[in-house]
């Protein structure tokens, strides 16, 4: 218990995603949770947590097994994102004893095998706005059986889902990253005059360019973030914390 007040205390310090996911998944391996895998995306729809494009993904698995489960999109099929969609908190991860009726659930259960994901836990937190998913898997460490696992969730469960909730809280509170957030520090400083007001006209004056040029910019921003208007990019912008940022 005083090492959690200890974690809590230092979480409230940081001010960088980075930091707080490395901080996090050394806290989660003393608890025998040894690879992690995090989503955070604030645009799903009624059927789907989202396009893993506006997500935030954080882990420390094997790549190739990211490419696979992400990048692929094998999570849309994966049993516990499903459960996720419709409920909130903890969950352990099943023992199949049969192959699942559907194929592509059956192709994430044996990707998973084939990189040693055998017994672990996940957290469906509660979403902050209703097209909001907050998903965190936690693979136990080589060795543990899903029963052990469930024993060491009855004696800890209650503390790790603590330190779990206010660690999703403080990452989501920071600025942060995904694939359509990388903006060029030009389009960022573009859609930042326009969150303050300022015209296309004002803008080319203050940043001494053609109105040309900063319309170009604005047509590569909602092209590159995937929406229709200047607003929306500036909206989704802000949902990531991303504007008004110091570029360091």
């Amino acid at each position: 218990m005083i090492a959690a007040i200890h974690y809590l205390d230092r979480l409230g310090r940081i001010t960088k995603v980075e930091e707080v996911w490395q901080m996090f998944c050394a806290e989660m391996d003393r608890f025998g949770f040894d690879r992690l895998i995090y989503g955070y995306n604030r645009f799903g729809t009624e059927h789907s947590i989202g396009p893993w494009e506006d997500a935030l993904i954080l882990s420390n698995i094997d790549r190739d097994y990211l490419k696979k489960f992400i990048e692929e999109e094998y999570y849309l099929h994966a049993p516990l994102s499903k459960w996720a969609m419709h409920n909130t908190g903890a969950r352990p991860w099943a023992v199949e004893e049969t192959a699942p009726d559907d194929p592509l659930e059956a192709r994430v259960l044996a990707l998973n095998k084939a990189y040693g994901l055998l017994a672990g836990y996940s957290i469906s937190f509660a979403p902050p706005a209703p097209r909001a998913r907050a998903i965190l898997s936690m693979c136990a460490r080589p060795g543990l059986t899903q029963p052990e696992v469930n024993a060491l969730w009855e004696r800890d469960g209650l503390l790790i889902s603590v330190i779990a909730n206010m660690t999703h809280l403080k990452i989501i509170s920071l600025p942060h990253m995904n694939e359509r957030a990388r903006l060029t520090p030009r389009q960022q400083e573009v859609l930042n005059w326009v969150a303050d007001g300022k015209t296309c006209q004002d803008i080319a004056t203050i940043m001494g360019v053609s109105m040309g040029t900063v319309e170009k910019h604005l047509r590569l921003v909602r092209e590159k973030l995937n929406v229709e208007t200047t607003p929306q990019a500036v909206l989704k912008a802000s949902f990531w914390n991303q504007m008004f940022v110091v570029k360091v």
